[in-house]
């Protein structure tokens, strides 16, 4: 199971924004700070500031070498990790950017806003290419399922809208969740989409046809963040109660919760964001209390 490995400290304020790189070890973090901050699983530690932002930092994205950076401003920054420079700035929307997603297969890459409306990029030119109204409030959340055929959509409005990405359609309206849907979240193996939200519920919509099926009272409060180990059959959950749990991905079973409640290591605020590393090892949680919390399967 999971155990608490290191706390680490560097950022001053609250932390948002959370993801690996395409180097061993290496992940990124940003939020209320003004900077994108590299970390090294290795030395346990902050090796450096990447780049200077003018706003909190509301999502990071890894792709190519690329690193995506999500403004409260409403601004996109892409940074080359190769050449250590920013490659370009835009105003991707009016109001913060709250998640950022790349389509490989398509040369796209998608924005989610507090405006109601997602950017469709291209990952060749940043050119904007489509600007999908989905909700009259926030989109909160973005999940592409494995096979790449669709989006799933975490509103605001309580609701998730699945779109088709061949044309951009949209094909479900999936209503359950009481309270704005926070995180949502494809299986690997394409069977289910898990969703969150601020009702503190999982709910689990069966595909390919997108009927509910099943729901966990998971939390307390706001569940910000499901992740599926990459390797075995579990995923983890993180909210704003401070705890983050570890549920069976077939059982839908939960297995270990890791709190400062149930006595174990944890955060002392919200927590905001987890990534698993690409082997499977080591799980990564950032929280309201400026720690970056590495946890190791053992």
């Amino acid at each position: 199971m999971l155990k608490h490995l290191k706390s680490l400290s560097g950022h001053q304020n609250p932390v948002y924004a959370l993801d690996n790189s395409g180097k061993d070890g290496i992940f990124f973090t940003g939020g209320n700070d003004k900077g994108v901050v590299e970390w090294s699983l290795e030395k346990m530690s902050f090796l450096k500031v990447l780049m200077p932002v003018k706003s909190s930092v509301y999502s990071l994205h890894y792709h190519n070498d690329q690193l995506f950076v999500g403004q409260r401003s409403g601004e996109v920054n892409i940074f080359d990790l190769e050449t250590q420079t920013v490659k370009t700035s835009f105003q991707a929307h009016e109001k913060p950017v709250f998640d950022i997603i790349a389509i490989p297969s398509k040369q796209e890459f998608l924005t989610a806003s507090e405006d109601g409306t997602v950017g469709v990029w291209s990952l060749t030119d940043y050119s904007l290419l489509y600007r999908i109204p989905v909700s009259y409030d926030t989109v909160r959340s973005i999940a592409i399922s494995p096979d790449t055929q669709y989006a799933a959509f975490g509103c605001k409005d309580n609701m998730i809208r699945i779109y088709n990405l061949k044309d951009y359609s949209l094909v479900h309206t999936l209503e359950k969740h009481t309270l704005p849907v926070t995180s949502v979240q494809y299986s690997p193996d394409g069977k289910y989409l898990i969703s969150g939200g601020r009702d503190a519920q999982l709910n689990f919509w069966s595909l390919p046809d997108y009927e509910f099926q099943h729901n966990i009272p998971a939390h307390l409060f706001s569940v910000y963040g499901i992740a599926f180990n990459p390797v075995l059959p579990y995923f983890a959950t993180a909210s704003q109660d401070k705890s983050i749990k570890l549920w069976g991905a077939e059982d839908l079973r939960l297995y270990k919760i890791l709190s400062i409640e149930k006595n174990t290591n944890g955060h002392t605020h919200s927590i905001n964001k987890l990534v698993w590393t690409p082997d499977g090892r080591y799980l990564i949680t950032i929280g309201d209390d400026k720690l970056v919390m590495i946890w190791e399967w053992e």
